[in-house]
C-alpha cells in the first residue's frame, strides 16, 4: 500500500471521527483536531497527503483556514472546534480546496438549519394544538457544522480516489 492511499484512508477515518463526533455531543475533542493536524502534516512531509503539497502549503492553508473562520467565533456564531477542524482540513486538502469545502459546508448547514426550523415550528404546531406547553425543542442546538465540513472533504477524498489521483 502505497504512503498516498495510506494517508488517504487516515484522512477519512479522522474526517468520520469528526463527523459522528460533531453530531452527536456538538463538540470536537482537542485531541482529535491536533491528531489530524499531526497526520496531516506526516503526510506532508513526504507530499503524500490527499491534495499532494508540502508542510509549508500545509501550513499556510492550516493557517489561512484558521484566520478564515475565527472571525465567526469571535462573533460567537461558531464553535472553537468549527475553526481548528476547518484548519486541519486545510493542512490535508490544500488551499486550493477550502474555498469549495466552506461554501458547500455553509449550504448545508443552511439546508439544516431550514430543516430543524420548519421541524421545530411543525412540533411547536403539534404540542399547542393538543395544548401541551414546549419549553424546549430538543437535547442538541445548533448546527453540527465540523460535520458540514467533513463531510465534503470526504466527498473530494472519493472523487480524488475515482479520479486516480491516490495511487
Amino acid at each position: 500500500m502505497t504512503t498516498s492511499i495510506l494517508s488517504g484512508l487516515v484522512f477519512g477515518a479522522w474526517a468520520v471521527a469528526v463527523t459522528i463526533g460533531d453530531c452527536r455531543s456538538r463538540r470536537v475533542p482537542n485531541v482529535l483536531v491536533a491528531i489530524g493536524l499531526a497526520a496531516a502534516l506526516a503526510a506532508a512531509l513526504v507530499h503524500a497527503g490527499p491534495a499532494r503539497i508540502g508542510v509549508a502549503q500545509a501550513l499556510g492553508a492550516a493557517a489561512i483556514g484558521f484566520a478564515a473562520l475565527m472571525p465567526f467565533f469571535v462573533l460567537g456564531v461558531m464553535g472553537a472546534g468549527d475553526v481548528k477542524v476547518f484548519a486541519v482540513l486545510g493542512a490535508w486538502c490544500g488551499l486550493h480546496v477550502l474555498l469549495d469545502l466552506w461554501i458547500v459546508a455553509s449550504l448545508a448547514a443552511g439546508v439544516h438549519a431550514v430543516s430543524m426550523l420548519i421541524a421545530s415550528r411543525w412540533r411547536s404546531s403539534a404540542a399547542r394544538y393538543q395544548g401541551v406547553q414546549i419549553f424546549s425543542v430538543g437535547e442538541r442546538r445548533g448546527t453540527p457544522y465540523a460535520a458540514c465540513l467533513t463531510l465534503p472533504a470526504l466527498a473530494w477524498l472519493v472523487w480524488q480516489c475515482a479520479a486516480g489521483g491516490l495511487r
